[in-house]
């Protein structure tokens, strides 16, 4: 993983993937006490950056393995990346999916023409069944996070961030990053390093769920306790990622935890002043940049906002709490 792989990713990105801005209001800036600007990647093909590294990764596969078809494993974005770019490409895609996963997600990926086979994420080994099913049927599979081509393509996060922040005159700041498994994490802390080394990346996950943040702190990878009972699904992975845990203790700061009722506020301060949607595990480093500003240093804070595929009862909670 280099800077060369994620500007390669960015040619083959170039005309498939969206270029989300930079969103700000003053409304934000005053809650934080600073300045905050958000990058809606809940405004990306499939509602989350996923579809990034999933069409890159699906691209660079010699024509033969891709028309085999791929399989994934995924709570939902990076199941609906994945099935979305193999459609474009017109090959079969097998999806891999937790049973509590949010019912949008789930339905949207079968809607994208993938096959999506269920599994207990508290019982079972979703690497198991997929490494089977894979084997079984000729699939080539496409890890969500520990896989060199998708860190790539979720880096070209980092390369936009870099152009747009130099534009607006920030040479220095915290990039506040939603932290599951650490593919989009680590991606934009490279990019960062090569075209804007005076921007910092932050990990961000839900309090309980903070395997990145304790990782950083002690140098080894360590791991959660529990795999469910948050509703930052979208992030909750069993630890940080062989390939990019060494990339994150090398290139980012300390990580931060959010709580639960910062996260659904975030989620409501988004709808009304910027007037996006984002999902809980979408919304972390929103709820960091809002909340935590006292654990940021620099005058400028960018939250990247990660995905919006939020059920609507998870949502109506967030506007009915924080109207």
């Amino acid at each position: 993983m280099n800077i060369k792989m994620i500007r390669a990713a960015a040619d083959r990105l170039r005309g498939h993937a969206r270029r989300t801005p930079l969103l700000t209001s003053p409304f934000l800036d005053e809650i934080a006490g600073r300045r905050v600007l958000v990058k809606p990647e809940c405004l990306q093909h499939t509602g989350s950056f996923k579809y990034r590294g999933a069409r890159n990764a699906v691209a660079a596969l010699d024509e033969q393995a891709r028309a085999q078809g791929v399989i994934a494993y995924s709570s939902g974005n990076h199941a609906q990346g994945v099935a979305l770019a193999a459609a474009e490409f017109g090959v079969p895609s097998v999806i891999v999916m937790p049973t509590d996963a949010p019912a949008l997600k789930i339905a949207n990926t079968r809607a994208l023409g993938a096959e999506v086979v269920l599994y207990d994420r508290t019982r079972e080994d979703r690497d198991e069944i997929g490494a089977a099913l894979a084997k079984d049927r000729g699939l080539t599979l496409i890890k969500p996070f520990d896989e060199p081509q998708v860190i790539a393509g979720q880096g070209t996060v980092g390369l936009e961030i870099a152009t747009d922040a130099a534009a607006l005159g920030i040479e220095s700041a915290d990039v506040l990053v939603p932290c599951g498994g650490g593919g989009l994490t680590s991606g934009i802390a490279l990019a960062l390093e090569a075209n804007a080394p005076g921007l910092t990346v932050r990990p961000v996950e839900p309090e309980g769920f903070d395997d990145t943040a304790r990782s950083l702190a002690v140098g080894t990878i360590q791991h959660n306790a529990r795999l469910t009972g948050s509703i930052c699904d979208a992030i909750i992975t069993p630890s940080p990622g062989v390939l990019t845990f060494p990339v994150m203790a090398r290139l980012c700061g300390p990580g931060l935890a959010v709580s639960e009722d910062e996260v659904l506020r975030a989620m409501a301060d988004a709808f009304k002043r910027l007037k996006i949607v984002i999902e809980p595990g979408g919304a972390v480093a929103l709820a960091a940049a809002l909340f935590h500003a006292e654990k940021t240093a620099s005058d400028a804070v960018i939250a990247v906002a990660s995905g919006g595929n939020v059920d609507a009862p998870v949502f109506c909670k967030a506007l009915e709490r924080f109207a």
